[in-house]
């Protein structure tokens, strides 16, 4: 991606990241720049997974109904486990980090896979290892990239939804 301009929100649940999402889509945003990152740990001890039939794309777990809804409108979604995080679910473009992330084994002070995507992605360390830290807590974070002025008006949207947080990255 050539665009190192972000902004990111941090939700608490899966009901308010989906609002933000919805927020996004009614104020006619390219959902192809729209990111979503959570944990899906199953305390229960039930099956996590994820399928693609060709046809259909789904997950199994406690956050089975949000990652149906992200999958339907982003590009690309991975079902990771991460050291240190856990079992791990992105959807959008954040997957192409992760996966140049896993493939290129670099390892950058400490950070985990979703770490160095986020770095990768113009992210100051201490702020990737803030949204790590989310991540642990069960938050759920919400990227949208794209240039200066798409990612100034997203995130005046996004912090009108109420996040915990929500930062611009300018690259």
């Amino acid at each position: 991606m050539a665009e190192k301009n972000s902004t990111i929100a941090v939700y608490a649940n899966a009901a308010e990241i989906e609002g933000a999402v919805r927020e996004l889509q009614k104020n006619g945003f390219d959902t192809k720049k729209i990111s979503v990152i959570g944990r899906d740990e199953n305390k229960e001890e039930q099956v996590i997974g994820y399928y693609f039939t060709g046809e259909k794309t789904g997950h199994i777990g406690r956050l089975g109904k949000l990652w149906a809804g992200v999958w339907l409108f982003v590009l690309g979604s991975a079902l990771v486990f991460i050291p240190g995080l856990g079992m791990v679910v992105a959807g959008g473009p954040i997957v192409s980090w992760i996966v140049a992330a896993l493939e290129g084994a670099v390892i950058i002070g400490g950070l985990s896979t979703i770490g160095i995507a986020l770095y990768n992605l113009g992210i100051p360390k201490e702020k990737v290892i803030k949204y790590e830290t989310f991540l642990k807590e069960d938050k759920f974070l919400l990227v949208f990239h794209g240039t200066a002025a798409e990612v100034d008006r997203a995130h005046e949207i996004l912090d009108s939804t109420h996040p915990l947080e929500a930062t611009i990255h300018h690259g």
